[in-house]
């Protein structure tokens, strides 16, 4: 999923707040990943739940 999807699913209209406040943070507590880590910045960026951000969605579901 894209930046912009994960925003419009999530319903955050102000793009770097999502992305300094929810993102990043996600990345950086493993809870998500990038599919092309070595470019951040590319325009065909998507990302992905990690196995520990799969067991945090179950958790949260329960």
């Amino acid at each position: 999923m894209s930046r912009e999807e994960l925003q419009e699913k999530l319903n955050f209209k102000n793009r770097e707040y999502f992305r300094k406040a929810y993102l990043n943070v996600a990345i950086e507590d493993g809870l998500i990943e990038r599919t092309i880590p070595d470019k951040p910045r590319s325009i065909n960026q998507k990302y992905r739940l990690t196995e520990k951000g799969k067991k945090a969605n179950e958790q949260l579901r329960k």
